[in-house]
């Protein structure tokens, strides 16, 4: 089970920033999906949407906004 992380507004805001920045530098999902494990952060799916989590951890971040997700 994963324990939802996103008391801080300004720090989620952070992540997505760095989550669409490297989607835009990606020209696939699978190397977006690598770039982001290189700076420890993880995209799952889930039945509410694509969620970012961190890694080893698996702590839930935020749900990325459905403009965002990619299926």
């Amino acid at each position: 089970m994963s324990v939802m992380f996103n008391s801080d507004p300004f720090i989620t805001a952070q992540v997505i920033d760095l989550v669409l920045r490297e989607r835009e530098s990606s020209l696939s999902q699978r190397e977006w999906k690598h770039r982001l494990a290189g700076y420890g952060y993880a995209i799952k799916d889930t039945e509410s949407g694509q969620v970012v989590e961190t890694l080893p951890h698996h702590a839930e971040i935020c749900v990325l906004p459905t403009a965002v997700a990619v299926a």
